[in-house]
């Protein structure tokens, strides 16, 4: 047992794929939490229905411009938490793995854009995309990575 903790605790290599396994967890979690109880503080319109896919694109158009204020901030919360968290857990390339996380995001709201192209405002896609992954794994870097006193 002993010898399975030194690995997981001190090989590099595994311990980067779990920060960068965690991070993508985490901030995922986070984003769909965020999704999920955003409705409490900005209610959706009334006849506004996301039961089914089918009631989902027939009532898409009830949103208003404040409705989509809790996805952007899912989407930039959960990569934040997601990179911070890459940078408190990685032992080396913080930067790279902050970068990787960011885009695994990025390809993923990259795919609901696509799904959703005809029904959601260009506006938003383009704030979506432009401002709520890389600026936010940024930040997540910023906050998250304290340089190392490395004693010679």
């Amino acid at each position: 047992m002993e010898k399975i903790k030194d690995f997981v605790i001190y090989n590099v290599n595994f311990r980067n794929f779990l920060a960068v396994v965690i991070g993508c967890v985490i901030g995922g979690i986070v984003n769909g939490m965020i999704v999920k109880y955003g409705a409490l503080v900005i209610p959706y319109p009334d006849g506004y229905d996301h039961s089914t896919s089918e009631s989902f694109k027939s009532t898409f158009h009830l949103l208003q411009p404040i409705h989509f204020i809790v996805p952007f901030l899912a989407h930039a919360i959960g990569t934040l938490v997601g990179c911070f968290l890459v940078c408190k857990l990685a032992l080396s390339h913080h930067k790279n793995l902050v970068l990787l996380v960011a885009a695994l995001f990025f390809l993923g709201g990259l795919s609901i854009v696509i799904m959703l192209y005809p029904l959601s405002p260009m506006w938003f896609n383009i704030v979506d995309l432009i401002g709520a992954y890389f600026p936010m794994a940024w930040l997540g870097y910023r906050f998250g990575f304290k340089k190392h006193n490395i004693v010679k």
